[in-house]
C-alpha cells in the first residue's frame, strides 16, 4: 500500500467489518439506485429507527454511505470513493497472487 498504509488498513477493517452484517449488505443494496431517507430504508427493510440508525452509523463510520440532512429527514447514498478503495484493494489479490494448485497433506499415519 501507499504511504497512508495505517490510514487505509483502519479503513479497510471498518469497512469489511461494515459489510459483515446482512442488514447492512440489504442497505448497500436499497442505495445502490438512489439515495433514500432513513424513513424508506426502515419501512423497506421492515426493522425500527432506532436499530437502523445503529446499522447507519456503522456504515457512515466505515465510509460506506454519506448523508444530507434535509430538515428533520437525514438522507443516505454510497459513497462510491470507499467502494472504489474496497475494489482496488481486492482486486491486488487476484493481478499479484500467483494462482497454485491446492497442496496435498500426506496422510502420516
Amino acid at each position: 500500500m501507499k504511504s497512508t498504509a495505517l490510514t487505509s488498513s483502519t479503513n479497510l477493517d471498518s469497512s469489511f467489518h461494515a459489510l459483515s452484517d446482512p442488514i447492512r449488505l440489504q442497505v448497500l443494496e436499497l442505495l445502490r439506485s438512489q439515495e433514500l431517507c432513513v424513513c424508506d430504508l426502515s419501512e423497506a427493510l421492515k426493522i425500527n429507527q432506532s436499530k437502523l440508525s445503529f446499522h447507519l452509523k456503522v456504515l457512515k463510520e466505515a465510509r460506506l454511505v454519506q448523508s444530507t440532512q434535509e430538515g428533520r429527514w437525514a438522507y443516505y447514498r454510497l459513497n462510491l470513493a470507499q467502494l472504489i478503495v474496497l475494489e482496488e484493494y481486492l482486486a491486488q489479490f487476484r493481478r499479484f497472487s500467483p494462482i497454485l494448485p491446492p497442496r496435498i497433506c500426506e496422510d502420516k499415519t
